[in-house]
């Protein structure tokens, strides 16, 4: 019998650590375990917040489990012991330089110093190697450029902070290397999660109130916008989204936070993110019969948080679809996938990098 007037008591909360998305393997889910933090650990992390524990591995029986749970359970779950971690330590690693400096040499950085010092247009060589097997589009391979690498940030004498982060919209004809652009900017920053807009929801791109069967308590759970804290989101499709799905980024996209007020929750979580989406006209194909503001069938809000938006169409020009034709031949019929067939580029793990050394 326990006697609540002679007992302690402690603050604890539980928490779950899951697996960085750039490492989960292609096909597979992120992993996760329970984490159980104690007494001055409590609340000093919110969802989407990239964290090394300190912890001692432990194990508890799920005698908490609901009536349904506990009728459907067979007697050989009775041994059954889930698996958690005792936290005594929490180190935040939020900046996109502590995840991928941790792995960068001496060596490493000198090459990096190296390559800055004896190179006369930094931004020419970067952009130039921005997706290398993609012909022309210059002034997007730029505008990646400047968006991965970011801008500063500023905070007002009044408190109203200013983002430094760079929205970039595609929107253009079918087949013009849109989706190409977002998988490789995705590959190459340190920070980055690649989704559809078909298959997205508000709650998967801000976040989600998760309610647990065992204790009937109610938790955050980051999504996309949040889980890329300092990182670029690469939303493919974007047309494709709800409208009361696009609704729900308005806040993130310019604020750079998410406000949560859901079953008792109130906070505001950290989406410092840039966003890159790309996306087809209203018709398919850009109609050259109709205005812009036909062909783009966005709201003037979704539009005002974008800085860059680039209309690529597919014009015919003999000239140039002989000159794509042969560069496309070009690519099947090489043999050598390395960067190395490329002129006067950088390899992805060098901009990725250079990116984290710089950022």
């Amino acid at each position: 019998m326990i006697c609540a007037d002679d007992c302690s008591y402690i603050n604890t909360q539980t928490l779950k650590l899951q697996e960085s998305p750039e490492d989960v393997p292609t096909g597979e889910i992120p992993r996760h375990v329970s984490l159980l933090a104690e007494n001055y650990l409590v609340g000093q992390v919110k969802p989407g917040t990239r964290v090394t524990i300190i912890g001692v591995h432990a194990t508890f029986s799920p005698k908490y489990a609901s009536a349904l749970e506990q009728n459907l359970r067979s007697v050989n779950d009775i041994g059954v012991r889930v698996p958690y971690l005792r936290v005594f330590g929490i180190q935040q690693d939020s900046e996109a330089n502590d995840i991928l400096l941790g792995k960068l040499t001496p060596n490493d950085e000198e090459k990096i110093l190296q390559l800055v010092s004896n190179t006369s247009n930094m931004y020419e060589l970067i952009s130039r190697s921005m997706a290398p097997a993609i012909m022309g589009h210059d002034d997007i391979k730029k505008a990646i450029t400047c968006c991965l690498f970011g801008g500063c940030s500023k905070v007002l004498a009044d408190g109203i902070r200013l983002r430094g982060d760079i929205n970039i919209l595609l929107i253009g004809d079918p087949s013009v290397a849109k989706s190409q652009f977002l998988k490789f900017a995705a590959q190459v920053a340190p920070i980055s999660v690649y989704t559809s807009g078909k298959g997205s929801s508000a709650a998967g791109l801000t976040a989600a109130v998760i309610r647990d069967a065992s204790t009937g308590d109610f938790h955050l759970e980051g999504g996309a916008l949040v889980l890329a804290d300092r990182g670029v989101v690469c939303i493919d499709e974007f047309d494709k989204m709800r409208e009361q799905d696009r609704v729900a980024i308005h806040e993130a996209m310019e604020q750079q936070t998410i406000s949560i007020a859901k079953a008792g929750i109130t906070t505001i979580l950290n989406s410092r993110t840039s966003v890159i989406a790309a996306a087809n006209p209203t018709f398919g194909r850009y109609d050259d019969m109709k205005s812009a503001t036909d062909n783009i069938d966005f709201q003037a809000t979704i539009l005002s948080r974008f800085d860059l938006i680039f209309i690529v169409r597919d014009l015919q020009d003999t000239t140039k679809d002989q000159a794509l034709a042969e560069h496309i031949i070009n690519v099947h019929r090489r043999t050598d996938t390395s960067i190395q067939m490329y002129e006067n580029v950088l390899d992805t793990d060098t901009i990725r990098k250079l990116i984290a050394y710089v950022v």
